[in-house]
């Protein structure tokens, strides 16, 4: 399981990083060489902003050194110094002096086709410093009344195991204000009726907890992201299911990841396309992202073609379940019929043991499922147990059929 969640997670990294493009973090590109296709080759251009990206320093003076040689230019208005006609395939790297706070790149080549752009950010370690002290101070402050989101990294993962959907919900439920806030009680997330054995994964805060379909999240909620991440299943015996979920906050954007076995569709009213894309470990998945979704308007997802297998089994094993006990019934009123009964039970037990023989060749060859295998192998131990112990109480060894009744 979490090697599939794994392998989503890299499949979802494109959208993810398209959302998370509105407000970048300057620690992250600090430095960084970003390819610029639209240059002429040998254009580098060179941005020197004050702790976050907008905070432009106009009429800096910035350095390139490019085999041994430097160059130095002005930036503009909007914080760029431009250098052209780099020879392509040199290594070069960016300075700048800040309030005497030396800057510099990552060591870069010049590209043969299109040029790149560089930033440079001056005050990140003030910055961050800055927002550490006014997080304790937040955190120590008494919660003010507000409003959460579901983030828009948020997603919902659905994966298949024969009959069952496996479902999961990666929530981040984002604050935005730098104080705690109350939003008037907890947060409260209410599953599919259908949903079983729902749990929390691991990396979820402590202030979520499970009660059977039901998902609680007590606040007040810390400014920034609290991780709420639940799994849970589902059985369909359609070639059809819909899954329908209410959330009781706004979803910023809706994500949906939906492991691809056979010929799945998936499609949901509030996710204009699905598209597929495969993983590096060549999983492959169904992607779909939409827009905000508004509190308490339901978010369906419909999947078709799914495979289904057929329910004869388990009937056949209920029904031959239900026959040992009746057999036990008789016997119990009808003292004098209970050789033909003993037969009756020695045939069904034999029909036991070949099943169970086949299950271990096939469990042996690898055709039949680690899980499928354990539930067959526990139902037919627990029908032969039955049986044996029927047996028993009319005294017939192991082996034994109808001759060794005892007087």
């Amino acid at each position: 399981m979490r090697r599939v969640l794994a392998a989503a997670v890299m499949v979802m990294l494109p959208v993810v990083t398209a959302f998370a493009q509105d407000m970048p973090d300057p620690s992250q590109i600090h430095g960084r060489a970003l390819p610029a296709p639209e240059f002429a080759v040998g254009t580098v251009t060179v941005r020197v902003v004050r702790e976050a990206i907008g905070n432009d320093i106009a009429g800096q003076e910035v350095r390139v050194t490019v085999g041994g040689t430097t160059r130095t230019a002005t930036t503009d208005a909007q914080g760029r110094a431009e250098f052209t006609n780099l020879p392509a395939g040199g290594e070069v790297q960016a300075h700048a002096t800040v309030d005497g706070e030396a800057l510099e790149s990552q060591p870069f080549v010049v590209p043969s086709s299109g040029g790149l752009r560089v930033i440079l950010v001056a005050g990140i370690a003030k910055a961050a410093e800055r927002r550490a002290q006014e997080e304790a101070a937040a955190a120590a402050a008494p919660p003010t009344r507000g409003t959460v989101t579901i983030g828009g990294n948020s997603r919902i993962h659905l994966e298949f195991n024969d009959d069952q959907l496996r479902v999961f919900y990666l929530l981040e439920i984002v604050n935005t204000a730098r104080a705690r806030v109350d939003i008037g009680g907890p947060l409260v997330i209410e599953l599919p009726r259908a949903a079983q054995g729902a749990a929390l994964l691991p990396d979820s805060a402590q202030t979520a907890s499970v009660n059977g379909d039901v998902v609680t999240v007590t606040g007040p909620f810390g400014s920034g992201t609290t991780n709420v991440q639940i799994g849970f299943t589902l059985d369909f015996d359609r070639s059809e299911f819909t899954l329908s979920q209410v959330f009781p906050a706004t979803v910023q954007q809706v994500l949906l990841v939906v492991q691809q076995s056979g010929a799945i569709g998936a499609s949901s009213p509030q996710v204009p396309q699905m598209a597929e894309r495969q993983a590096e470990n060549g999983t492959r998945f169904l992607v779909g992202q939409g827009p905000t979704l508004p509190a308490g308007k339901p978010l369906t997802l419909t999947l078709t073609n799914l495979t289904t297998r057929s329910k004869a089994p388990r009937y056949v094993a209920l029904g031959l379940a239900f026959a040992v006990v009746v057999v036990g019934i008789w016997l119990g009123v009808s003292g004098g019929k209970r050789s033909d009964a003993v037969r009756t039970l020695v045939a069904q037990r034999s029909q036991l043991m070949k099943e169970l023989e086949q299950l271990e060749v096939k469990h042996r060859t690898g055709t039949v499922s680690a899980e499928r295998y354990a539930s067959r192998k526990q139902r037919l131990m627990t029908e032969l147990e039955v049986i044996y112990s029927e047996l028993d109480d009319l005294h017939v060894g192991p082996q034994g059929g109808g001759e060794g009744i005892a007087a």
